[in-house]
């Protein structure tokens, strides 16, 4: 007796694969929604400060004039002095991502010279709301103490990868503190902030890139080939070229601390150093 035959299961549909690249394209639009809405934020509460004063403006003032509720704008910012500064957290994703794409034979000095050029061409990309932002920083010191919160952040960046490529050994305070990474990324933050002030105050006219440039030469000769010390391949074995052979110089040296006002010109800075040094030598 032949058996009844079952009916078929009806094949569920395959699921659909999605597309290569969907979801990285997916996070950087809402990245770019997320950077649009700050500036637009941005724009908002420097045109209050300008114009009320930064005392008397308050966040539901921003949000409103942004055409945003007032949750909105603590989605992006946590207080009413950081929202002038929409730019700084991607621009430090981007000074990290320099960093960690480094080719093996370059000097990390140069590396980082790299990195902080994400940071000047930040403030390059809009020079008149760069010049507006450095005034309203020079009145209000919350705005400036925010100011220095950011540049304190790209410094620790920057140590913290000198501090895998530089050789310490020779160079520590006390018994275990590393001096010489600190002392690099601070020159080049120093170098930086020396520059793009002096643009600001000129209202942004010139090629800030090209003087940026000129600076971080005058830090690579003041400070010599030993301030690239330690960066070394995959296989372990000091790379080829300018970082090695500062590796050696690196170790047997000493690091030379000076101290300067803030406001003094680089070059003579750099001079100060340079006697520095030739009185040690």
């Amino acid at each position: 007796m032949p058996q009844p035959v079952k009916p078929a299961r009806p094949s569920r549909p395959a699921k659909k694969e999605s597309p290569e690249g969907s979801e990285s394209t997916g996070t950087r639009r809402a990245a770019a929604q997320r950077l649009t809405m700050r500036r637009k934020l941005a724009a908002a509460a420097m045109e209050l400060f300008a114009t009320k004063g930064y005392e008397a403006t308050t966040v539901d003032e921003i949000a409103a004039a942004a055409g945003v509720a007032r949750r909105t704008f603590f989605r992006h910012f946590r207080s009413k002095e950081e929202a002038i500064f929409p730019d700084h957290d991607d621009t430090l994703v981007r000074a990290a991502g320099v960093l960690d794409a480094a080719p093996p034979q370059e000097n990390p000095l140069d590396t980082v010279c790299r990195g902080i050029k994400e940071v000047m061409r930040m403030y390059a990309a809009s020079p008149a709301v760069s010049v507006e932002r450095y005034r309203l920083t020079r009145e209000v010191p919350a705005l400036r103490e925010r100011e220095i919160a950011s540049v304190a952040r790209y410094e620790r960046l920057f140590t913290r990868y000198l501090l895998g490529h530089f050789d310490e050994g020779a160079h520590h305070v006390g018994d275990d503190d590393p001096l010489l990474a600190e002392v690099a990324a601070s020159a080049v933050v120093t170098a930086h902030n020396h520059v793009l002030r002096r643009w600001l105050r000129g209202g942004g006219e010139g090629d800030v890139e090209a003087q940026l440039d000129h600076a971080f030469a005058i830090v690579r000769d003041t400070f010599g080939s030993g301030i690239g010390a330690g960066r070394t391949t995959s296989a372990g074995t000091p790379a080829s070229g300018p970082a090695a052979t500062a590796r050696t110089a690196g170790a047997e040296g000493e690091v030379l601390v000076t101290v300067a006002r803030t406001d003094a010109p680089l070059d003579e800075v750099m001079r100060a150093i340079e006697k520095a040094l030739k009185k040690k030598n």
